[in-house]
């Protein structure tokens, strides 16, 4: 078999772009999620650059979540993230819309006093009950994210009675309280240590956090916290061109 040849970069563009086109021909085309991709040395042989080029590139295919680097391994295929919507849904009718298979774990589940943050996120007194839930989230198998949830024990006083149920949000509208809007507050972080081990978080700890507050019509009807897995979750937010304000005429005032 006559030696491999050095990779002829294409006309136009910058040589990491050329890297980085290449691999992402590879990665559509041959390899699978988990395989790796070849080393770094095999690439500036390959393409005639430097380490700092081909490192330009794969840089860029991680940040992109199509690869992840596992230390002392390599770099590898990532699997697809899940990208979910801005929405007011629950996380397992989210998933179906997406073709998942959604399930969760619970955790931890208990009737307990609010505490001045969750009673300031509640609007509610610090010594009010609440009804707390903790679930580990799932979509195909595969573990997503972990919610920690707080709902007014007044709105359903019976809501832990026969153990969590499978929707909070449907537990709340069964009752007279229908979750109408929201407010999410997302920012990124690093994961604990604990949420490393629930989450099967081996190659980062990155993690998108999620902290929402859920309006009925009457008020607030709950508070969770959601922290989700960086490599496998990302949010998809619809923008709109903004449109003028219209305001309506009023009648003159008469004289």
């Amino acid at each position: 078999m006559p030696p491999e040849t050095r990779a002829r970069a294409p006309k136009g563009g910058h040589k990491h772009q050329i890297v980085r086109a290449y691999l992402s021909d590879l990665i559509a085309n041959d390899l699978v999620v988990g395989e790796a991709v070849p080393s770094e040395r095999v690439l500036t042989e390959k393409f005639g650059v430097s380490r700092m080029t081909v490192r330009q590139a794969l840089d860029a295919l991680v940040a992109d979540g199509v690869l992840q680097r596992e230390q002392g391994r390599g770099t590898f295929v990532a699997p697809l993230r899940t990208e979910f919507e801005m929405r007011l849904t629950t996380f397992a009718e989210e998933a179906r819309r997406r073709g998942m298979v959604p399930s969760t774990q619970v955790i931890d589940s208990d009737t307990l006093p609010a505490g001045r943050t969750v009673a300031d996120a509640l609007d509610i007194d610090p010594d009010d009950t609440v009804h707390y839930i903790e679930r580990l989230r799932f979509t195909d198998g595969e573990p997503m994210g972990v919610e920690r949830a707080w709902v007014p024990a007044r709105l359903a006083p019976d809501l832990l009675d026969d153990g969590v149920p499978e929707s909070l949000y449907g537990a709340l509208r069964e009752r007279g309280h229908p979750p109408t809007w929201g407010e999410d507050t997302i920012t990124a972080a690093e994961a604990s240590a604990t949420e490393q081990t629930i989450l099967a978080m081996t190659a980062t700890r990155a993690v998108l956090r999620s902290d929402r507050t859920t309006y009925a019509d009457e008020g607030v009807c709950m508070y969770s916290q959601m922290c989700y897995r960086g490599d496998r979750y990302s949010i998809v937010v619809a923008l709109r061109e903004p449109r003028p304000t219209i305001v309506p005429r009023t009648a003159p005032e008469v004289p």
